[in-house]
């Protein structure tokens, strides 16, 4: 089976994902593997690693190389479509600010494209504008999608009955990480929120429900700490001000992204609307417990036999309660060893082969 990794991003999440994908689908006997790629992806010497056939194109780093780009864009395409001639099929990772105008192209070169669907609707707060534009040309030149939640699936047969879908689990986009210490009783319990700060991130469900936690609980000592890009004042007035918490806007690498889940207890999810997490995955990997909202994929990933809490309710009172009942360590320490006996978070050779087998199933290559 011929497969062309495409992914044009440069960092993040994405290219974490596509990393692991790659590394994964290298290992399988059946596959010949080959990938293009952004030059300026910040991962391209681990890509160039594995030893298959790597295609790096010059994209943009930023706003104005973006726009300075425009124009190549046609030129891109055919160097895209130079590299699919010849593959059974290509799937992109995740979608590009170029993938819904050089998609369709596809189809010339015989090779089927198949995209990996990261989110089948935008989320609520986040820049929509041409969002459905860009997923209805995607879908329409795809020849079928790969869905990662059941709730993403579900989305996707909702609009498009008629595409063929691939199921594939969301793997630890970090892979295996060795757990961090299990603290029976040392201290204050320990809160980690970590990702974008958006406004579906539920930041002010979790500035109320750390309120309800000092009024309800004021023998339970917390310490809540928010890491990632964005303005958590925007979303959660009052959020910093409160005891224990510490608020860090600021973009993680990938390796500090492992440091800091070992320096906490409980990993949170507030969120008021999801497809999935791949924080989810590292955290059960990892062994550490995971309390999140009942939505979306959320309820897939969050399970206690995974290792998770799912609050009763989208409501500060609820998710507080959830999190006063990881403060035993012994109901912490069972969610650990669930995580790690059952939570099958690293599993990325298993993700690779759901992703063969539907190609084979869908008979797409």
């Amino acid at each position: 089976m011929r497969l062309m990794l495409w992914y044009w991003g440069r960092r993040g999440g994405g290219a974490q994902f596509a990393l692991e994908l790659a590394r994964a689908l290298a290992r399988q006997r059946e596959v010949e593997l080959s990938l293009s790629l952004s030059a300026q992806n910040e991962l391209l010497p681990a890509f160039r690693a594995l030893g298959v056939g790597c295609q790096a194109v010059e994209t943009y780093r930023d706003r104005r190389g973006f726009a300075l780009s425009l124009p190549r864009i046609p030129a891109r395409g055919r160097t895209l479509a130079a590299a699919a001639r010849g593959q059974d099929a290509v799937i992109s990772a995740m979608t590009h600010l170029w993938t819904p105008l050089l998609a369709p192209g596809l189809r010339r070169t015989g090779a089927r494209f198949v995209p990996v669907v990261h989110d089948a609707a935008p989320h609520p707060g986040d820049p929509a504008l041409l969002w459905d534009w860009r997923l209805r040309r995607e879908m329409q030149a795809a020849a079928a999608a790969v869905a990662l939640s059941d709730h993403v699936s579900a989305a996707l047969r909702a609009r498009f009955p008629a595409l063929p879908q691939i199921r594939m689990p969301m793997p630890a986009l970090l892979g295996a990480a060795e757990p961090p210490p299990l603290r029976m009783g040392e201290g204050p319990l320990r809160l980690l929120f970590f990702g974008r700060m958006r406004a579906y991130k539920g930041l002010d469900l979790l500035r109320d429900s750390i309120r309800h936690l000092h009024a309800a609980y004021p023998s339970l000592s917390v310490q809540l700490r928010v890491v990632g890009e964005g303005s958590a004042e925007s979303c959660a007035p009052g959020l910093s001000a409160l005891p224990g918490v510490r608020v860090e806007s600021r973009w993680v690498a990938e390796p500090e992204i492992l440091t800091l889940l070992r320096d906490t207890d409980v990993v949170v999810l507030p969120y008021r609307e999801a497809s999935q997490s791949g924080l989810v995955s590292q955290a059960q990997a990892m062994g550490l417990p995971v309390v999140a909202t009942p939505v979306g994929g959320l309820v897939e990933q969050v399970r206690p036999e995974s290792g998770g809490v799912v609050a009763g309710a989208v409501t500060p009172e609820a998710f507080a309660m959830a999190l006063a009942s990881l403060a035993d360590p012994a109901r912490r320490a069972a969610l650990r060893r669930a995580a790690l006996e059952h939570g099958g978070g690293a599993d990325w050779d298993g993700a690779a082969a759901a992703l063969i087998d539907g190609l084979r199933r869908k008979g797409v290559a």
